[in-house]
């Protein structure tokens, strides 16, 4: 079962384009605000707007394809979703759907071999030279990467009454986090028929393990959090802060 890919290629001399993709289309429940999440203000911006500012600052990016949901009234206020870098696409129910959404629209913009990095909206506090690092160990991959860190907790396997079952050894657990980069053709393959098989994604690494491939993962920061719950916002305001002010 394989999708029909883009069929353009670019000359060998070329050096394959990078394009972001942002799935903004999630309703963030377990953040309980009168809003999206991605919306709630962050210092002087919206979560949404400081992620897609830390992305915009990446020097070799060529654009941004933001999903957001069909029913959406928040994003046509922002100022920098008229920034000329950054393209709109309707998303999905799943962060699955709304990046294969993206996809699709790039199939005129990007050919097979062409970096694809996918990044979290409630991510805002990535650093531009994590993403470097992260592109500059997959130069070569023929296949794609993640950032993560080392989990440094102990970590706890519970049944459904939250009684321990066992310790697992955190030795060989890593923290997914994004940007997630991968060649466009191997990502557009691994959406197009995970969707079509029906399977849960939840992150983009795991639909391209199901094609077989080996994926790397490069260390990232701690400080790269994902905003899930209110008392991420002032650690996430913390964090802003201290990068500004060691610039």
């Amino acid at each position: 079962m394989t999708s029909q890919l883009p069929p353009q290629s670019k000359p060998k001399n070329v050096q394959p384009a990078q394009w972001f993709v942002v799935p903004a289309a999630g309703i963030g429940q377990r953040m309980q605000a009168d809003k999206p999440k991605q919306y709630l203000p962050l210092g002087h911006a919206t979560i949404l707007e400081q992620t897609l500012d830390a992305l915009l600052a990446v020097p070799q990016i060529v654009g941004i394809v933001v999903a957001i949901h069909p029913n959406d009234q928040c994003w046509k206020q922002l100022d920098i979703a008229s920034h000329q870098k950054i393209h709109t696409v309707v998303g999905g129910a799943e962060r699955s759907d709304s990046v294969l959404a993206a996809l699709t629209y790039l199939q005129d913009h990007l050919s097979p071999n062409d970096w694809v990095l996918v990044h979290d909206a409630a991510r805002p506090c990535v650093q531009v030279n994590s993403i470097q690092v992260l592109a500059n160990s997959l130069s070569d991959n023929p296949i794609g990467g993640i950032l993560g860190v080392p989990s440094s907790d102990t970590l706890k396997s519970v049944d459904d009454e939250q009684t321990i079952q066992h310790t697992v050894d955190r030795r060989s657990i890593w923290q997914a986090q994004t940007p997630q980069m991968f060649r466009y053709g191997i990502l557009y393959e691994a959406l197009s028929q995970a969707q079509q098989l029906g399977s849960a994604i939840t992150d983009e690494a795991s639909a391209v393990e199901m094609l077989g491939y080996s994926v790397k993962i490069i260390q990232g920061r701690v400080d790269n959090i994902k905003v899930t719950c209110p008392d991420d916002l002032w650690i996430a305001e913390a964090i802003l802060a201290r990068s500004k002010n060691s610039i």
